[in-house]
């Protein structure tokens, strides 16, 4: 039988020590002095929220607007954008589409999501090429859904641009260090939907399974049914609760081994048991394909070797979603 899971409690504030809360105000004025608790924040636990973003409310309720219009549609009309039928892993992929601890989850993870990327031509180099995860999006028909994403898609690629910087201040970067490769960034906006898990929940399929996220960083918006949960050093389960205002950010796998285990990418998971939908914003912050994802030159003590071996970021990208995306699996 599956272990039960043992639901973390609710709000305490041994959590929001965990978890600490970070003013970037001053980044948006040019002045880098949060990157040390930045920094120290990726070192210790990998996970933080941010206030005073520069992102309006008023902007964000839009976005859940449109992902709620597009999930409440008829799986007929849901199909019609179907991630199988894209060539560069866009568009909606169905509940159980995505497992992210295969290992447990028989299933899949119970949720479904829509996936939003650089939106390239079809006459683009590197479309043309044939170069993976590059392409033109998908977009459903729905009135305002392209403009209202791809409005802010633009807006946090600017934001997740701002805090890589302060990440390479924290390294002992200059503050441009990462700046050669964001020129065709292969960021992800994600829209989520978590239907209520009802009766007994169990390891065999959460909303979302254990896993950490596979690339350099996340920027999360989650709404108020809560359900986040991070796994802390111990190895205990902490909430991660919404907090207004604020988006949660974490390393990622690419950003653990670029910082050769420096920076942490920490286990998380998500148990719907609000009762209602659950939605979020997920996106997914990842550098130019070609970008080489090695030890940083502040990250290897005297006498030291890489714990890794060098790669590419779109390859690592690659290995990662060919082994979560049933799809891919299928495909393969």
């Amino acid at each position: 039988m599956p272990k039960t899971i043992e639901l973390a409690p609710g709000l305490a504030p041994a959590h929001l020590d965990a978890i600490p809360v970070i003013d970037i105000a001053p980044l948006l004025r040019g002045d880098f002095s949060p990157a040390a608790q930045i920094g120290r924040a990726c070192r210790e636990i990998g996970f933080f929220y941010i206030k005073n973003h520069g992102i309006a409310q008023a902007e964000i309720d839009e976005v859940y607007a449109q992902a709620k219009r597009f999930f409440a549609l008829p799986l007929a009309e849901k199909e019609k954008s179907a991630i199988e039928t894209s060539a560069c892993h866009r568009g909606w992929f169905r509940l159980g589409g995505e497992n992210l601890d295969p290992a447990k989850q028989v299933q899949g993870d119970f949720k479904e999501g829509f996936k939003i990327g650089r939106d390239l031509p079809p006459d683009h180099e590197r479309v043309k090429a044939g170069l993976p995860l590059h392409g033109p999006d998908v977009w459903p028909d729905l009135p305002g859904w392209r403009s209202v994403m791809q409005g802010y898609y633009d807006k946090m690629v600017d934001l997740g641009a701002l805090l890589l910087s302060a990440f390479a201040v924290s390294l002992g970067l200059e503050k441009d260090y990462f700046a050669p490769w964001l020129g065709i960034t292969m960021t992800t906006l994600g829209p989520l939907h978590y239907p209520p898990q009802k009766g007994r929940i169990t390891e065999a399929q959460l909303g979302a399974g254990a896993h950490t996220d596979f690339g350099c960083l996340t920027l999360l918006h989650q709404d108020d049914a809560g359900g986040l949960q991070v796994q802390g050093l111990d190895g205990t389960w902490l909430d991660a609760p919404p907090i207004h205002g604020t988006y949660v950010v974490n390393i990622g796998d690419m950003m653990e081994r670029w910082t050769n285990g420096v920076f942490r990418s920490t286990p998380h998971r998500v148990i719907n048991i609000s009762g209602q939908e659950r939605y979020s914003l997920p996106f997914f912050f990842d550098p130019d394909f070609y970008a080489p994802v090695e030890c940083l030159p502040t990250c290897l003590k005297p006498g030291e070797t890489p714990k890794y071996p060098p790669t590419t970021a779109g390859q690592h990208l690659l290995d990662m979603i060919n082994a979560s995306f049933k799809y891919h699996q299928e495909k393969g």
